[in-house]
């Protein structure tokens, strides 16, 4: 199931496109400031960013710059009131993959969302790599150094988040949310299991704990 942020702070507007999202089967989250959009959109664990361009804090061009200066290929469809050729031309320019102008029909909008989701997978890498270290998303296969590893489904998709985030913390809220796609008990140490697991496969200073805040491959 697809995750939209929608960055939008017209709370009339951000429940219109939730509510339509929804019924199409996408799992939303609604932000009402620039950043925090530019926040949740650089955690990885969204498809696709619907982003105003009036918003409070930083507006929308600039949170598409530092998106996309980070590098995040994150795709973008603004969607704001001002529909001049030159408000086109800024957004487009500054990285977002489409573009339309308030008022809207939804049903456009769905649209487009499919469309850009469609484009994203076509281009999505087969290999993910880090030094002495790769995934092979079609095979399955990971090796570690000169060697194959086998790695069970729920091993493999771990190992996913923390290559599609090298060096990056992911906190193990994040990890469950995208790995085991639902919350486990506040207590739970699931989270650390696995990331015992591959630590045993990988080496056990591939990924590093940061204290308090989560996990980091090294």
């Amino acid at each position: 199931m697809s995750r939209i942020l929608i960055a939008e702070d017209e709370l009339r507007i951000s429940s219109f496109i939730e509510k339509g999202l929804a019924a199409a089967g996408f799992t939303t989250v609604t932000v009402s400031s620039g950043l925090d959009a530019l926040d949740y959109a650089l955690t990885g664990g969204f498809d696709l960013l619907v982003l105003d361009i009036g918003l409070p804090g930083i507006d929308g061009y600039e949170v598409l710059r530092r998106l996309r200066a980070e590098p995040s290929t994150l795709p973008v469809i603004v969607l704001t009131a001002r529909d001049s050729a030159e408000d086109t031309l800024a957004s487009l320019q500054g990285g977002a993959n489409d573009y339309m102008a308030k008022p809207f029909r939804f049903d456009e909008l769905l649209a487009r969302i499919r469309l850009r989701l469609t484009d994203a997978v076509r281009v999505a890498p087969a290999l993910l790599a880090v030094p002495g270290l790769e995934l092979d998303l079609r095979t399955r296969r990971a090796i570690v150094g000169d060697r194959q590893v086998d790695l069970s489904a729920r091993e493999f998709a771990l190992a996913e988040e923390f290559l599609r985030n090298p060096d990056q913390v992911l906190s193990r809220e994040q990890l469950l949310s995208r790995v085991w796609g639902y919350d486990f008990d506040p207590g739970s140490n699931i989270v650390d299991v696995y990331v015992g697991y591959l630590r045993a496969k990988f080496g056990a200073a591939r990924i590093e704990t940061v204290r308090g805040m989560g996990y980091r491959l090294r």
